[in-house]
């Protein structure tokens, strides 16, 4: 099977069933939210294996991250990462290897704030009242719009790399079709609720904030497996590579929504 159509495959399987999850709420999004965020923990993990993860307190920490969120919101989601270091360093003093604390409890720590907060941040824009469907809709679209759009338009125009040290493929004209296609998509999902919501020009913005935001997300974690020299996180979903190959630029736009709509007052 190519990877272009098991590319295909896999997204004709999941997004029906990523959107119905999301339009049904609740419990049922945050087993979803725990499932995905868990997988693609455990491949961070995985890549960053030499540097001896304390994977037992990732997910600890993880767990109590999102269940704090979904009892009792924002600050209990904090209070759950917090208690990432509590087991790190309780779990480091069981064992009886020796690898370097600081890797350790930094790579430990990284996955439950970088994997787990992109996550939490998804399910407050989920949770805002009346709107929350269809602005996790606007923010999924928008970065599957700006992703695909910079693709073609730098694959076509591209001239100028963006960031060359870590993804040499992307392009400055990718990255600007990209903000345009992103902007327009966010304008198409969110117009039926125009000013009761956001208003026009606050649409464009999220448009905008959103791709550059899955940008950096991108390249967060190329940055990452570059550094841990993996092409990607995992096979588990085919040509798409992992778990965290499908999430990264979701794991910084999800925040970057939020804000924008809280800054706005659309919370």
């Amino acid at each position: 099977m190519s990877s272009l159509v098991s590319r295909l495959l896999v997204a004709a399987i999941l997004l029906p069933l990523v959107i119905g999850v999301v339009y049904l709420g609740g419990w049922w999004l945050f087993a979803l939210a725990l499932a995905g965020g868990l997988i693609a923990l455990h491949e961070l993990y995985t890549m960053a294996r030499e540097l001896r993860p304390l994977v037992i307190a990732g997910y600890l920490g993880f767990v109590l991250a999102l269940l704090g969120l979904q009892l009792g919101g924002i600050a209990w989601m904090v209070g759950g990462m917090l208690t990432t270091l509590l087991f790190a360093f309780v779990v480091f003093g069981l064992s009886h290897v020796r690898p370097s604390a600081t890797a350790s409890f930094g790579v430990t720590l990284l996955g439950v704030v970088w994997v787990g907060g992109g996550i939490g941040f998804l399910l407050l824009v989920r949770d805002i009242p009346d709107n929350g469907f269809w602005a996790v809709m606007a923010v999924l679209f928008t970065v599957f719009a700006a992703d695909t759009a910079a693709f073609f338009v730098g694959r076509s125009l591209g001239r100028h790399r963006m960031a060359p040290a870590i993804s040499p493929a992307k392009t400055w004209e990718g990255f600007a079709g990209g903000v345009v296609a992103a902007m327009v998509v966010a304008f198409v999902v969110l117009y039926n609720d125009r000013d009761e919501f956001l208003t026009i020009p606050e649409m464009l913005l999220l448009g905008a904030v959103v791709a550059l935001a899955a940008v950096f997300g991108d390249l967060f974690e190329s940055a990452v497996k570059r550094d841990l020299e993996v092409k990607d996180s995992g096979r588990l979903l085919g040509g798409h590579g992992g778990m965290l190959d499908r999430l990264d630029a979701l794991l910084w736009a999800g925040p970057a929504a939020y804000y924008v709509i809280l800054a706005v007052g659309g919370t």
